[in-house]
């Protein structure tokens, strides 16, 4: 797991990408890349001028918990499981912060008590990210896997534009990247 940042214009930026160091993913590396990225797609979706800053991770916590139930990682029932926060077992982090002339750009995500909303201008991360520890309760083939992807986005008029988007973040690109394609 790589976590850069860059700078330009005197403008931040922060992202992550996750691969495999012999260039191919496990398939439980795979499935859980995959649940990462189907996570932040999740995210993107939320991410509109007017909605709060925490319905994108909400998306992806209702996400990821459907999948750890999935996996057999949660036990028990989804609504119990976000009631009690049990994803955060392995989904540790909010969604993403604030980028601007600091890579963690100091401003509220609450005002007055309230999720900030989303508007034209503002610049984010989307960086869900999982990790695993080896524990007794959990299946071998998921030890110690640690899956982040960390994007950039700036809020539109309409929605979003990924910032970061020309950079490889499936597994298939991932992959290939490694293989020299």
């Amino acid at each position: 797991m790589i976590d850069a940042g860059a700078e330009f214009d005197y403008y931040a930026s922060d992202i992550t990408r996750t691969f495999p160091v012999n260039g191919h993913f496990t398939p439980a590396q795979k499935t859980i890349y995959e649940l990462v990225l189907k996570a932040q797609q999740a995210a993107f979706k939320k991410i509109v001028p007017g909605k709060p800053w925490n319905a994108a991770n909400e998306a992806a916590v209702e996400v990821v918990t459907q999948e750890f139930i999935k996996l057999g990682l949660l036990v028990g029932k989804y609504e119990a499981l976000i009631e009690e926060e049990a994803y955060k077992r392995f989904f540790v982090s909010r969604i993403g912060h604030w980028l601007g002339m600091d890579v963690h750009e100091p401003s509220n995500y609450k005002i007055d008590g309230l999720w900030r909303e989303l508007e034209p201008g503002i610049v984010m991360t989307v960086e869900p990210g999982i990790y695993i520890p080896a524990s007794e309760d959990i299946a071998e083939e998921w030890w110690n896997i640690a899956i982040r992807i960390e994007d950039n986005v700036l809020i539109t008029e309409s929605g979003y534009e990924l910032l970061t988007g020309a950079l490889p973040r499936t597994v298939a690109e991932i992959e290939a990247f490694m293989a020299g394609k």
